[in-house]
């Protein structure tokens, strides 16, 4: 795959900014090989993203940053421009289920992501096995209920010390602290099994079932402190109907959890989620 730039940004909206930035992407001979936009009337900003032939430009992604910086200050814009030839370090949390975590690693080893799994992280051993064999190095972090704060301190350390850019909750059936959430911000993704904001919390699938519900789902969301409640990046659903048992809402559920967290994980390693307040814009 050719080495491109990605060119994400969000403004208040107005007049000229399209052509502001590409008129500028022009004056360097800026190749854009795929270009999105959206402008949201409800709250008057903007979005976009630009990706650019990293070839057709005379420099690198350094000088890209200080060239165009006046334009961002004029716009007043939140951006920030991403190498194709770095990609993403993730690392994998999850504790005891293994169809999200094998579904990622499957695909990693076929690089149908755009990243570098560079460590998984459990509070259970039972997983070890299986994420050696990808050899990807496994961190055993037991969580005392009583006293969390220890394994979280080695949570962060380990996050810090693999230097870290995208943390995936696939299915890591612990309650991050607040402080963690806040220091990751925008860069932990979660795995819920549930169409949000329907049954958050825990055993959405037996919610489900006690509702009577012909539609169950999976979210993949951004964590933040409020649980469940983190910016939406995808989901879907599948239908059941009386006759599924709870078993069965559970074995078809799996299925879309896989799908939805491979795919929210896939847009943002492509730099193609902008988060707004509560909200997401995906350029999918």
């Amino acid at each position: 795959m050719e080495r491109t730039f990605r060119l994400v940004m969000a403004c208040p909206d107005r007049v000229g900014i399209v052509a502001k930035v590409t008129t500028f992407l022009a004056t360097y001979n800026g190749w854009i090989t795929e270009a999105s936009h959206h402008a949201d009337p409800a709250n008057g900003w903007f979005y976009m993203r630009n990706e650019v032939k990293a070839s057709s430009l005379p420099f690198d992604i350094d000088s890209f940053r200080m060239a165009f910086e006046p334009i961002a200050k004029e716009f007043k814009m939140h951006w920030h421009i991403a190498d194709t030839d770095q990609p993403k370090r993730i690392v994998l949390m999850a504790s005891k289920e293994s169809h999200c975590l094998a579904d990622l690693l499957h695909r990693w080893q076929a690089r149908e992501l755009d990243g570098e799994v560079v460590a998984v992280i459990s509070n259970h051993n039972d997983l070890r096995r299986m994420v050696e064999w990808y050899e990807i190095p496994f961190h055993h972090v037991p969580v005392n209920p009583a006293d969390k704060a220890p394994a979280f301190a080695e949570v962060e350390k380990l996050i810090e010390e693999y230097q870290t850019d995208v943390v995936v909750l696939a299915r890591y059936m612990q309650i991050l602290p607040p402080a963690l959430c806040h220091t990751q911000a925008g860069r932990i993704i979660n795995i819920h099994h549930s169409f949000l904001p329907s049954f958050a919390g825990a055993k959405p699938y037996h919610q489900a079932y006690q509702r009577g519900v012909k539609l169950i789902g999976a979210t993949c969301h951004y964590v933040t402190e409020d649980l469940d409640e983190g910016p939406i990046i995808e989901q879907d659903v599948i239908r059941v109907n009386h006759s599924d048992t709870i078993e069965d809402m559970v074995r078809l559920g799996k299925d879309v959890e896989r799908q939805v967290l491979a795919r929210g994980l896939r847009y943002h390693l492509q730099d193609r989620v902008i988060v707004h307040q509560n909200k997401t814009v995906v350029f999918g």
